[in-house]
């Protein structure tokens, strides 16, 4: 949110007319007096809605470095020009499409479109709030900023800058010397005026290019993309009690992550494979015919287990899962019903089965085109399945329990250390479930910490999410002050580009220019309402 912080340029005034004779319809934060003898002096409003807080103490640094380097910034806020022009006129005619769509001419949304991929990023919780709330004083300031030294290149001086809260939003705003303002050119008006929009478009491409170079800035201090590593589980999460924060997720399925992205498409595709593979077979990247899992079980292990004729899993003790042979023969594989898997069913250990090796051709990581690759020995013995419920291997680690540590440090300078203590510091489980919300239930970073330090582990999440915060907030704030409406950039960047139109008269110009700002306000208030359906 934001204030306006210069003085619509008047573009009707008579030539020889002294300035004080006119009445200023300013709808700018225009300060009555000159600039106050010190520049520490502060000031406060506060009332029901809004409170801000006024200070001069930057009034001098920015108009000097503004004065003193007026050439190059000039150079730099003509630029901002062609961008802020470019910016008014596409948001205009996303104007008109929305209101093609409105009565039903076009198709899709733009505003809906661009408000669903930010409100899909962002959560309810008190980091998030956090974040939007530090994105919004960064690109508020960065906006304002730029006004400041566009002005400042111009020869105005700054009266204020103030910051404030209004409705719980927070906000910044400079304002100007009415007087100051009215001997500038129409181009070295919109300098001003575009000042925002262009700083807040610079803002966005430094958060891009931060995003993409976060982790060579990080690198002495994380490791970027090896595995992915859980930051919270919820106690509504099915992977609770199974997984903590500070756990590293190894693999899938056999199938290596390296990243975020990696085990939302792994899961995915495992979904994705499990219910098309029911019926029909299906080649994947390469790998896979049909979607069975199965371990090469010890014949011993088989005749110690207690066997149980039919496929009822329910017959079997808490503690253990049902298995079924699983038959070489492709034909008989595809058949979930063929007497050869219903035949036998052995009760196991799943924690024991989990460790061994696998056959069948449902494991991604298994690709040479054959399920029967046990021993002799060994039986392939397949999970049995409940409609609607897919298992799912997850291995993980735990590197930065204080355990896991010691047991590191003595694995390089003495004898082995027992399974049990390596067990304590990771291991396989098998999820059973839906593993699309299995998935999203967990939050994950790609950052590892080098070195075990209280709160090092969320510092690289807490950056991205300021710099996504930033870089959405600071594009709202400039497709905002870019739309053709009252009190916003758009009306003083559109009477400015108006003033231009030698053919048109004064009068008709401020006619042109009310009707663009009566149809641009109707139509973006029409807009707003249809997100705000979107969203309810």
């Amino acid at each position: 949110m934001e204030g306006r912080r210069v003085r619509r340029f008047n573009m009707g005034r008579a030539r020889g007319q002294h300035p004080q004779t006119q009445t200023h319809h300013s709808l700018l934060p225009i300060h009555s007096h000159s600039n106050p003898s010190s520049p520490s002096r502060l000031s406060t409003t506060i009332s029901c809605c809004y409170c801000d807080f006024k200070f001069w103490a930057f009034n001098q640094p920015l108009f000097h470095f503004g004065r003193s380097h007026s050439q190059i910034l000039r150079a730099w806020f003509s630029i901002g020009v062609g961008f802020g022009l470019t910016l008014l006129f596409s948001i205009s005619l996303i104007l008109i499409w929305e209101l093609g769509r409105a009565l039903n001419l076009f198709h899709g949304s733009f505003f809906i479109n661009l408000f669903s991929t930010f409100s899909s990023s962002f959560s309810t919780s008190v980091a998030d709030v956090a974040c939007i709330f530090v994105a919004t004083m960064v690109s508020v300031s960065v906006h304002e900023l730029g006004h400041a030294l566009a002005a400042a290149s111009e020869f105005v001086q700054m009266e204020y800058v103030a910051v404030f809260v209004a409705f719980l939003f927070p906000g910044a705003l400079v304002a100007f010397d009415s007087e100051s303002l009215q001997p500038l050119s129409c181009f070295g008006a919109l300098r001003i005026y575009c000042a925002g929009i262009w700083h807040n478009a610079v803002c966005c491409a430094v958060c891009g290019l931060a995003l993409l170079l976060l982790p060579f800035i990080l690198f002495p201090f994380y490791i970027h993309g090896e595995s992915p590593m859980v930051l919270g589980v919820p106690s509504t999460s099915p992977l609770s009690g199974y997984l903590s924060p500070g756990d590293v997720i190894v693999s899938v399925d056999g199938v290596p992550i390296h990243n975020v992205q990696e085990w939302m498409e792994m899961t995915a595709l495992i979904n994705e494979l499990a219910l098309r593979g029911r019926n029909h077979s299906l080649d994947v990247q390469g790998f896979g015919i049909n979607r069975i899992k199965g371990y090469c079980v010890p014949n011993s292990m088989m005749e110690e287990s207690k066997q149980i004729i039919g496929d009822n899993q329910s017959s079997c003790p808490d503690d253990l899962t049902a298995f079924t042979p699983l038959p070489c023969d492709h034909t008989s594989i595809l058949d979930h019903n063929h007497p050869s898997r219903i035949e036998k069913t052995h009760c196991l250990n799943a924690k024991n089965v989990v460790k061994l090796n696998k056959c069948g051709e449902g494991w991604a990581a298994i690709t040479n085109g054959s399920n029967c690759i046990c021993s002799q020995e060994e039986s392939c013995l397949s999970p049995v399945q409940i409609p609607g419920l897919i298992w799912v291997e997850i291995t993980y680690s735990r590197p930065y329990y204080l355990e896991c540590l010691r047991v590191r440090r003595k694995s390089f300078v003495g004898p082995r250390i027992s399974d049990s203590m390596e067990s304590n510091c990771g291991g396989t489980f098998v999820f059973v479930g839906d593993v699309i919300s299995m998935a999203r239930s967990v939050k994950l970073t790609a950052y590892q910490p080098r070195w075990a330090f209280p709160l090092g582990t969320y510092l690289p999440n807490v950056l991205e999410r300021i710099l996504i915060c930033t870089f959405q907030v600071s594009l709202t704030l400039a497709l905002l002050n870019s739309l053709p409406v009252y009190f916003l950039d758009g009306e003083s960047i559109l009477e400015a580009t108006l003033s231009h139109f030698a053919l048109l008269c004064p009068r008709k110009r401020r006619k042109v220019l009310q009707v663009c700002l009566l149809w641009g306000t109707l139509i973006s208030i029409l807009a707003f309402f249809r997100i705000m359906l979107y969203t309810l």
